[in-house]
């Protein structure tokens, strides 16, 4: 009987460790995201941040701080470290969101497409001169158009319909991908074509106030969506026939889960750029911290991604002697990242 009671003992010791530990990755980021607002090519203490958050609503609070390290918060790097926060945890959210659909582990939020559509959205609005927000609203436009001719182009074919769906998105990707090189190749090599390189690695130098409610509320009803189907993606994750057997419509389930996720895709690409990797990498993470039940995977990813991006672009900001694009720090992050997460998880993804 002792020896009972001492298992139980620890198991419920073991349990509550786990839960205090879960808690703790949801609270990183806010903590995180605190710290990131001191550092840059110009600190600011820790006190400063703090009285100059405030000032908007008690102006007396900054009185005495320099005006330089108050615009440098507000208008520099508080929207841009919120778009980091808005585009890593979508972007790990969808990828978690693919990945239990599709029940592969190599996939992620770039599948239908979208990516290479809103990138040559991007490309031309910028060969066509346009403003900030008018590539903005290209890159938008674009992705959600890829994902559509992808759709549409599937429903030719009567059989198998997720599957063409995603050879489809693949072959529209492509199809996109071209037109950029394309544009690339037509561009003006002294202007047009850096602009087009430098957007399409991916960046959050140019994030203002602006883009931030579009990218909140997409970013934050998406995130709500995922997490009140994500039931239905346990048991989608486990395959078509259980998912018919509880009374589940498969494909119209997945397709209502890659709306929301294209959605999600093409205004965080539309804002940050073709920042790869975080769909395919934090996932993995996830699921080795807290398991596959989405019930915490998909908070977790939420929050790993968030946390995984602003790490990201706070090395780009203060560790180096230039400014590298997001894009190229997420892809030599990544890819030894996911070497190591595969070598950890022996069980299988």
């Amino acid at each position: 009987m002792r020896i009972v009671a001492d298992q139980k003992h620890k198991s419920r010791v073991a349990n509550q460790w786990r839960d205090v530990g879960y808690v703790a990755l949801l609270v990183f980021p806010f903590i995180l995201f605190a710290f990131s607002l001191t550092l840059g090519l110009y600190p600011i203490s820790v006190e400063d941040v703090i009285r100059i958050l405030i000032s908007p609503v008690y102006p007396q609070a900054a009185q005495d701080v320099d005006e330089v390290a108050r615009i440098l918060v507000l208008r520099v790097r508080l929207p841009r470290l919120l778009a980091a926060v808005l585009i890593g945890s979508s972007m790990a959210g969808t990828g978690t969101a693919f990945q239990g659909i599709f029940k592969n582990p190599l996939v992620d939020s770039n599948l239908l497409g979208v990516t290479s559509g809103a990138g040559f959205g991007a490309a031309l609005a910028l060969t066509l001169d346009r403003s900030t927000a008018e590539v903005q609203l290209f890159a938008f436009a674009f992705g959600l158009l890829a994902v559509i001719f992808a759709f549409f182009g599937s429903r030719l074919y009567h059989t198998a319909p997720i599957i063409v769906l995603t050879l489809m998105g693949v072959l529209i990707g492509s199809f996109f991908g071209s037109l950029t090189s394309l544009l690339k190749y037509l561009a003006d090599p002294l202007d047009t074509l850096p602009a087009i390189t430098f957007w399409l690695l991916g960046g959050l130098t140019g994030a203002t106030w602006d883009d931030i409610p579009l990218l909140a509320v997409i970013t934050i009803v998406g995130g709500i969506f995922l997490w009140l189907v994500r039931w239905q993606l346990n048991i989608l994750s486990l395959g078509d026939e259980e998912a018919q057997t509880l009374g589940i419509n498969p494909d119209r389930m997945k397709l209502a889960i890659m709306i929301c996720a294209t959605l999600m895709t093409a205004v965080a690409v539309s804002v940050g750029g073709v920042i790869g990797w975080i769909g395919l990498v934090i996932p993995h993470a996830g699921r080795i911290i807290v398991g596959p039940d989405h019930l915490r995977l998909l908070p977790v990813s939420l929050s790993l991604g968030a946390c995984f991006l602003l790490l990201i672009d706070t090395i780009s900001r203060t560790m180096l002697p230039a400014e590298v694009p997001l894009g190229v720090l997420t892809g030599l992050v990544g890819v030894p990242l996911l070497m190591v997460l595969l070598r950890r998880n022996r069980t299988g993804w």
